[in-house]
């Protein structure tokens, strides 16, 4: 049961929810009705009309009501939704091969990968078919649409360095009134034709796809892009739990959808030319203007949430070394989500700023855009069913009656918006493909750099014998911190500075950071420490995937639970900066060799991203082949 607070928050935090989660899906009706008719060339007649929006409703019910928000977001990991976090809950079924474990990692990075480029063409798409609206109002603006779109974009990824959190206490209103706003909208047109309703009717589907079966199959490239950030319902699921996302949904999204897209139905009916633009052209005369800056704003929200969404993806895929370390910068004392990646954010302006100047028009994006979002949804369905079978124990058969039908549904919306890889579709396919190979790049590399360290390295356990037995070295005042990935093993670090300064430290502590399946680990669950002798100490930090590692806090509650006095004055921090030469041989193709070397002499500072102070580290390089 519900406490009462909970209670008095859940409308706060649905509001909110709206403006985070559906901004993607709720800017939709600006272009992807249209595009359903002219990317099909379909002739406009009531079967054809009833016919789409019938597609349109039942896609709508079966992928976003049915598979997203009732069945994949059964898919917590600890509260946390998303691509990473199904990836991790997949990796925990015990039954998996080390081959069967490694495909889901392949079709993982595939899901990540096309979500990093729906976060590249989404803003794209928003504020162009926004904007587009005010060639209705006057024929005068059409050559100043690109040259305002990319200004309001470059405001946008400019304001993204001061965290979100100030916009975003308007994101939930505004979001709110833009839904009620195209809800009324197309209920005013319903009033003018209310047989336009029977669309729900599936028949009205089953017989399009029948008698046109072609053109109900190119018809369906475009139907999918109604559905567009339905993958954000589940991704920021942690943000908000499934309960208000899920009332958002149900009571004021998906109706005021259905709503719009059945109000541009009816007009098409009345009127066949308004197919150039039925959005706008269902809004009075009064309220154009009105409109385009609401529908601008809901534009820039939806672009908000999806740039958001990349920065905490590419956060969880560092923690999960599935990336190189990158600077993130925390924009929010209070809230953890509040992130900013400042290489990944200029890379997505850049690539932003090309895709409008290339492709011009809301129009032609459409068709780089449904490619990324219906290989995503295929990803999903796949990852989905592997869970229910393999962690939730659903017998095979109910496994297969969730599966099949909706692979069957996803197949057809990868093989119709295949159609227009020519004509746009290519777009997201090289973003996938060039991410997808950053990242098993990165995971591969790294584990051939750990294997040559284990291959070389010293066991902990015959080196603190071995210094135990000798006379010959010295311990000076003071301690050492070296950071190590494998505390089995004495850090390369630690041989170094015997080597070069003769000299231990009174007291040295072996750090190692392991980062968790799940999103964020308990404070008191965060250290384990352990003695190995009078001068050799081990600690093992653990966080989440969503945490942000601080070293020294860290080392300042082991020392407190340890009865050690803390002083950072006193500390030195002993890193290992490893220099990687390629060679031939075993290990990846050279061209990956290079591409991973380079990934690593990029990486932020290990300082840096463990939050140490820098005049606190000793760095002592090392050269590893691979």
């Amino acid at each position: 049961m519900q406490s009462p607070a909970k209670k008095a928050a859940l409308p706060a935090i649905t509001l909110a929810a709206l403006g985070v989660v559906f901004g993607d899906i709720g800017t939709s009706p600006l272009y992807a009705f249209a595009q359903t008719f002219t990317s099909a060339h379909v002739t406009i007649s009531e079967a054809t009309v009833f016919g789409i929006l019938s597609l349109i409703f039942w896609c709508i019910t079966l992928s976003i009501s049915f598979k997203y928000v009732t069945i994949v977001m059964r898919a917590d990991n600890n509260g946390e939704g998303g691509i990473m976090s199904l990836l991790a809950l997949l990796l925990r079924i015990k039954e998996l091969t080390p081959n069967q474990k490694m495909c889901l990692i392949a079709l993982g990075f595939v899901g990540a990968s096309l979500f990093f480029g729906d976060g590249i063409i989404t803003p794209a798409i928003s504020v162009l078919s926004a904007i587009e609206g005010l060639s209705i109002a006057t024929p005068a603006f059409d050559k100043w649409l690109m040259p305002i779109g990319l200004g309001i974009l470059t405001a946008l990824f400019v304001v993204q360095r001061h965290g979100t959190a100030t916009m975003g206490k308007f994101f939930g209103p505004i979001t709110l009134v833009w839904f009620i706003s195209i809800g009324l909208l197309g209920l005013w047109s319903i009033i003018q034709t209310p047989h336009i309703l029977l669309f729900v009717n599936p028949l009205w589907a089953i017989e399009f796809a029948i008698h046109q079966p072609f053109i109900a199959f190119i018809a369906m490239g475009s139907v999918v892009l109604t559905m567009t950030g339905g993958e954000a319902l589940y991704a920021d699921m942690g943000h908000f739990g499934r309960l208000p996302i899920r009332l958002a949904w149900f009571i004021i999204v998906c109706p005021c959808l259905l709503l719009n897209y059945a109000g541009q139905g009816a007009l098409l009916l009345r009127d066949p030319a308004a197919v150039s633009n039925p959005f706008y052209l269902l809004v009075p005369e009064w309220a154009l203007y009105p409109m385009i800056g609401l529908a601008t704003a809901a534009a820039v929200i939806a672009s908000q949430a999806v740039i958001t969404g990349v920065f905490s993806m590419v956060n969880q895929a560092i923690q999960l070394r599935y990336l190189p370390r990158l600077s993130v910068i925390h924009t929010s004392d209070v809230e953890q989500g509040q992130i900013y990646v400042p290489f990944i954010n200029w890379v997505l302006y850049i690539s932003v700023f090309i895709l409008i100047i290339l492709f011009e028009s809301s129009s032609n994006l459409a068709s780089a855009y449904g490619v990324a979002v219906t290989m995503t949804m295929l990803c999903v369905t796949i990852l989905i069913s592997v869970l229910a079978y393999g962690a939730w124990k659903w017998p095979w058969w109910k496994v297969a009656m969730f599966a099949i039908p909706f692979l069957a549904l996803d197949g057809i919306f990868v093989a119709s918006t295949s159609l227009k890889i020519l004509a746009g579709g290519w777009v997201p396919i090289v973003i996938g493909i060039v991410v997808f190979t950053i990242l098993m790049t990165w995971k591969r590399g790294r584990e051939i750099v750990y294997h040559r360290l284990e291959t070389d390295a010293l066991p902990m356990s015959l080196f603190i014998q071995s210094i135990g037995s000798s006379n010959e070295t010295h311990f000076v005042p003071g301690e050492a911190i070296f950071l190590t990935g494998n505390p089995n093993i004495v850090p390369h670090a630690m041989l170094h500075n015997i080597k070069h300064n003769k000299v231990l430290h009174e007291r040295n502590v072996m750090v190692t950071v392991y980062t968790r399946d799940i999103p964020y680990v308990a404070q008191q669950d965060r250290i384990k420490f352990e003695k190995l002798n009078d001068h050799f100490y081990r600690i093992f930090m653990y966080y989440g995937f969503k945490d942000q590692p601080n070293i020294p806090q860290a080392l300042e509650q082991a020392y407190d639970e340890w009865g050690f006095d803390f002083d950072m004055m006193q500390i030195s921090f002993f890193i290992s900066r490893d220099r990687l030469i390629h060679t031939v041989g075993d290990g990846m193709s050279p061209w990956r060799e290079k591409l991973f070397i380079s990934m690593q002499r990029n990486t932020s500072p290990v300082s840096d991203f463990y939050q140490i102070p820098p005049n606190r580290v000793v760095e002592l390089g090392s050269q590893i082949e691979i």
